[in-house]
């Protein structure tokens, strides 16, 4: 591989995990909406499972840019 592409696949792969932060933050706001003082504290079904899946894109996200490096560090792209 060369290092544009590698350079590029790397930025895709970082450019995932920074969505990922922003999906998390944004579900986190959204959850944390719904406790007091401003909702009941029973949050939402639909708020929690968001809240999930944006913390496992997360982990995914972290997991592929990991082996990513490793990968390019060890000479295997």
């Amino acid at each position: 591989m060369d290092h544009a592409t590698a350079r590029a696949e790397e930025t895709r792969a970082m450019e995932r995990v920074l969505s990922a932060t922003k999906q998390v933050q944004t579900a986190f706001a959204a959850l944390q909406s719904q406790f007091p003082p401003a909702g009941s504290g029973r949050p939402s079904q639909i708020a929690l499972q968001t809240f999930d899946a944006a913390l496992q894109e997360l982990e995914d996200a972290q997991a592929a840019f990991d082996t990513l490096l490793n990968d390019l560090l060890d000479g295997n792209r």
